[in-house]
């Protein structure tokens, strides 16, 4: 197996270095308000070195956008019984919004960015239509299991809701927090979504969903 020597090392951690604390910058700050002279003063680097690995803001910007493509690339489990479906659809929202949390730089300025690069805006539709492909999975696998009575364009249309919701939540909730003095968070996010499905619901799963979100309403009480 060959290994890396010394220097390629190095100049591998400090890439990771350099697309951390952009990272953490970006989300802070907001990207189109963070330059690289930012970047390599808060990491006591000269911006020479900072070039030396990455050509331009953008270049670190599509890197991290390729981490934050490879978080979202995640199949949804499909259990066979009606609330274990429930169960795997609010895992697969959580884990969504946990990886659009941790990008939220990408979303709040998210027109902007696809605007002016068009191999983010082909890879963001990339993902979106794998999402879209996993809701409607787990929306057919509830109809199967009769937990949920929806016909296939109800089921089209659900996805499609439940994607403009999680694409544009962290906007609303950050529009919110300013107003109301505090964001509900995440959990927020895939509750609101899955009050989207809820409508749809019957029998043992709509009670399971009932469940599940009174659990949720009262863990964000004592947050």
């Amino acid at each position: 197996m060959k290994t890396l020597d010394g220097n390629a090392v190095r100049t591998q951690r400090t890439r990771q270095r350099i697309l951390a604390e952009s990272l953490r910058l970006f989300n802070e700050g907001g990207e189109a308000n963070i330059t690289t002279g930012m970047i390599a003063q808060a990491l006591g680097i000269s911006p020479g070195n900072l070039y030396y690995h990455f050509r331009n803001k953008e270049e670190i910007v599509e890197q991290l956008f390729a981490q934050f493509a490879e978080r979202m690339d995640v199949e949804p489990d499909i259990a066979g019984d009606a609330p274990g479906v429930i169960e795997d659809l609010w895992l697969y929202l959580h884990l969504t919004f946990e990886a659009i949390w941790e990008f939220r730089f990408l979303y709040r300025n998210l027109d902007d960015l696809l605007a002016r690069n068009r191999r983010l805006r082909a890879s963001f539709n990339r993902i979106a239509e794998r999402k879209y492909k996993g809701i409607v999975s787990l929306c057919e696998a509830m109809v199967r299991a009769r937990a949920m009575r929806a016909s296939d364009e109800e089921i089209r249309t659900l996805a499609r809701n439940v994607l403009v919701v999680a694409t544009y939540w962290l906007n609303f909730d950050s529009l919110r927090e300013r107003h109301e003095g505090g964001g509900r968070g995440l959990g927020q996010g895939a509750y609101q979504v899955m009050s989207l499905v809820a409508p749809y619901l019957v029998g043992a799963a709509r009670r399971h969903l009932g469940e599940l979100s009174r659990g949720y309403i009262e863990e964000s009480r004592t947050d």
